[in-house]
């Protein structure tokens, strides 16, 4: 006990009052993430848990940024830029194949159906992989989807040097795809599904081209920390796993104060549309059946080891990462704590 402690209370004994002196205030443990994308519905379970003071509870204090594309968050973990993304465990694959000593790991996987697509007008001549060759495909630099279209091409055996590829902004894809500036475009379909909302397109003027119709049965986003912080503060990332996953099952409960959240960081967003996205993300990037014995943030080892060896040999990777390298179930909460149904 300090002296000036001490002190204290000896003069409270003098005087006959009787009081406590507070401890002294708990420093909180700062984490940069960055997320996959700008803010949308489905990151709304991220704001709940900040929101219902779940990561301060951690002791953790959370500054979440937009993203630029889920690939775009692993090397950004990788060089020290931020702590945690939300980002492609296929990115993290290539990554741990290519830099295995700076590649960060997935510790809680969110979408475990492949959203992967390349979406072309209603009316397209293009039915298959097949037809793109000699088209003009389009995406942002940073898309999953755009990533992974050499492993496409592998599998549906399509020569990817006869299509051409063009970058954009993400925020022009659908405008250029509807124009006819690019024959179709890289994305997830949930994303360029609302997107193209926002813009007055309906769903009906669009098709999609699935990687997952064509063997690519991946998973994709996932939370991905360093490894220098899951080794030197493993404490913090089990903590701010809890948080997530109590958002997450909130945002479950009630969609609507998830989207609430989101519109509170941005008061531009169409909350009718984003509690559409919300909806389709949790039933078709989310839902895959294996959660009812695993829950939500567990993965198949076998299916990820699958996943890896295609990665691998589509993309002529230098090695094959081990299972271990990319996901560890070490920080997840206790199994009956995962989500096991959706909705």
């Amino acid at each position: 006990m300090t002296p000036f402690r001490t002190g204290l209370l000896a003069l409270a004994a003098v005087l006959g009052l009787s009081f406590v002196v507070a401890p002294p205030a708990v420093a909180q443990t700062k984490l940069k993430m960055v997320l996959n994308w700008k803010y949308q519905g489905p990151q709304g379970w991220f704001f709940l848990a900040e929101d219902r003071d779940y990561f301060k509870a951690e002791g953790l204090e959370v500054t979440m940024d937009q993203g630029n594309g889920s690939g775009a968050g692993v090397p950004l973990v990788a060089n020290g830029t931020y702590d945690v993304a939300f980002g492609d465990v296929n990115a993290l694959i290539e990554l741990a194949a290519k830099k295995p000593d700076d590649a960060p790991i997935a510790v809680y996987v969110m979408y475990n159906r492949p959203p992967f697509t390349v979406a072309v007008k209603a009316d397209s001549p293009i039915k298959s992989p097949k037809d793109f060759e000699g088209k003009t495909l389009g995406g942002a630099a940073n898309d999953g989807a755009l990533k992974l279209f050499p492993a496409l091409c592998k599998l549906t055996k399509i020569d990817c040097a006869k299509v051409n590829i063009t970058n954009m902004q993400p925020n022009l894809r659908e405008q250029m795809l509807m124009q006819g500036q690019v024959d179709g475009v890289f994305g997830y379909v949930n994303t360029i599904r609302f997107s193209a909302k926002l813009i007055g397109v309906d769903d009906s003027k669009l098709r999609y081209i699935n990687y997952g119709d064509y063997g690519m049965d991946l998973y994709s986003n996932a939370i991905i920390v360093s490894k220098k912080l899951a080794k030197e503060n493993p404490e913090a990332v089990k903590g701010l796993i809890r948080a997530i996953n109590k958002g997450l099952k909130d945002a479950l409960k009630d969609p609507d104060a998830a989207v609430a959240a989101v519109a509170k960081r941005e008061p531009l967003i169409k909350i009718p549309v984003e509690r559409e996205r919300f909806d389709a993300t949790v039933k078709d990037e989310m839902n895959h059946p294996e959660i009812a014995k695993i829950g939500l943030g567990y993965v198949d080892m076998e299916r990820l080891k699958t996943s890896i060896d295609i990665l691998v040999s589509a993309n002529n990777l230098p090695r094959t990462p081990a299972v271990s390298e990319i996901f560890t179930p070490a920080f997840l909460p206790p199994a009956a704590e995962l989500p096991h149904k959706l909705f």
